[in-house]
């Protein structure tokens, strides 16, 4: 039986997709380095800053970096005006999870600042029993945030579920024993995320309600 649910943020939760390549590619221009395009910047998402960051320019200084940092979270935040929002069903479907006895927490590529920003904006942090941010442990893939959730939560990987749209995510997730829902409308292709044998192949967000409901697996 699955007790904890273990949800990505951007492209699972909230459709940021687009703000994040376009706030990239203006952070990129205004340092001097060369515009990402939007499938460069696809790749990392899920990915830490400083990670997604060297990834997509790899001869980046330390300088460049910081300017980078300062000049993304600026254009995330303020200074670009690409929609975000939830995406369909998302707060009823995590209402209902909730209801039903299942804890629910979150393992993001965001920092702790601009995840408890966004969690104060949709009004869904009292759903959420831990969060886990880059920032403040290890980048995924690396399945250290996800062993730090499972520790605090005292629950055995086998009863755990990690849903994300990157393949960041589902390695995160093997990684760490835990099962892994692929979700398809996200910043991946879904037929990138098959070979970490997903457990679901999610269309829409209400689907993860509709297929624990069937399998009778209430926590």
């Amino acid at each position: 039986m699955y007790s904890l649910l273990i949800f990505d943020w951007d492209g699972t939760i909230i459709d940021s997709t687009g703000r994040i390549i376009s706030s990239m590619q203006s952070a990129a221009l205004e340092v001097g380095l060369d515009k990402p395009s939007e499938d460069t910047v696809r790749e990392i998402i899920g990915l830490g800053l400083p990670e997604a960051l060297q990834a997509m320019f790899p001869a980046i200084t330390p300088r460049e970096s910081d300017l980078m940092r300062e000049r993304y979270a600026y254009h995330y935040t303020e200074g670009d005006c690409t929609p975000t929002a939830l995406f369909p069903y998302v707060r009823e479907t995590l209402e209902n999870l909730r209801a039903k006895g299942y804890r629910l927490a979150v393992a993001t590529g965001k920092n702790r600042r601009g995840l408890d920003r966004v969690l104060a904006q949709t009004e869904l942090g009292h759903l959420f029993e831990i969060t886990r941010c880059a920032d403040e442990t290890t980048s995924k893939p690396d399945p250290h945030m996800l062993h730090e959730i499972l520790e605090q939560t005292g629950v055995a990987p086998e009863a755990a579920i990690m849903v994300g749209d990157t393949e960041f995510d589902m390695d995160m997730g093997r990684r760490a024993g835990v099962g892994r829902i692929a979700v398809s409308y996200g910043a991946h292709h879904i037929d990138r995320l098959y070979q970490y044998d997903p457990l679901l192949s999610m269309h829409h967000f209400n689907e993860l309600e509709h297929w624990l409901t069937k399998k009778g697996d209430l926590a």
